[in-house]
């Protein structure tokens, strides 16, 4: 049977952690190495709900996207959002690895799962951080042609919405039409200048400011917001399939209980 690193070296294998950026907290963060696993449950955060969820289910092992520990913890009790996390993870015996920045890089990670979301075609990198050790390009932001070429920003933004789930895409028209698209998931708004630098008239991305619509208007760049859930947890599914292939032996569940956060009226 497989334990907690084994499982370990795999996400290593597919999303290497030390790919992750220098702010982040990707990794093994909580519970035993040689803890067996049965049942492992993926999920893009690790709340409340979700470890509530993996230990109704029975799992040993939480996979999931986002730190459940980011900034430095000072105590762990029940006074806190995240002591009350950690609390259910270790008194059910359950560990956490975590692949964050490494896995938003990575080839078949977070941003690649994302342009096959939108079905772009001819898949590039936006930006190149690096290779890794298979000779891979890695790097936030993918590149590709739309699915269909022509579209107006709205008409794109609709698309948008119905492929990923969106509650609500946020959107500012910058007068061209849709043919190269730069997807970048999560909060990518930095990288509007890279988008344009690769020849993109449309960015897809999610936590954009104001003022960052009003640049890409001026600039002639399609930029929408389609939430950071949902660019970011086309992720979770396949990275379930691949968890179930490389350890067959592994019941592997992504989240049921933790859906998209924001509403729209």
């Amino acid at each position: 049977m497989a334990d907690v690193r084994d499982i370990y070296r795999f996400m290593d294998r597919i999303a290497p952690f030390r790919t992750q950026e220098d702010f982040d907290n990707a990794g093994f963060l909580v519970g035993r190495g040689d803890r067996e696993v049965n049942r492992i449950l993926v999920a893009l955060d690790i709340t409340g709900e979700v470890a509530g969820e993996a230990a109704r289910w029975g799992a040993e092992l939480i996979v999931a996207h986002h730190p459940v520990i980011f900034s430095p913890v000072k105590s762990v009790t029940d006074e806190s959002l995240v002591g009350r996390v950690l609390l259910e993870l270790v008194e059910n015996k359950m560990a956490a690895i975590c692949a964050h920045t490494n896995l938003d890089a990575a080839h078949g990670g977070v941003n690649g799962c994302l342009a096959r979301a939108l079905e772009l075609t001819g898949i590039g990198q936006l930006c190149q951080a690096g290779v890794d050790d298979k000779g891979r390009p890695y790097g936030i932001g993918r590149t590709g042609t739309a699915h269909r070429p022509g579209l107006s920003a709205a008409e794109y933004a609709a698309f948008v919405k119905e492929k990923l789930g969106s509650a609500c895409v946020r959107f500012a028209d910058g007068g061209q039409p849709v043919s190269k698209v730069a997807v970048g998931g999560g909060a990518c708004g930095s990288m509007l200048e890279d988008a344009l630098a690769q020849g993109c008239d449309t960015f897809v991305t999610a936590d954009l400011k104001y003022n960052q619509f009003l640049d890409a208007r001026a600039l002639g760049l399609n930029l929408l917001d389609a939430g950071h859930f949902p660019t970011e947890n086309v992720v979770c599914a396949p990275l379930a399939r691949r968890l179930a292939k490389e350890f067959p032996q592994v019941e592997v569940m992504v989240s049921q209980v933790h859906t998209e956060v924001c509403s729209n009226v």
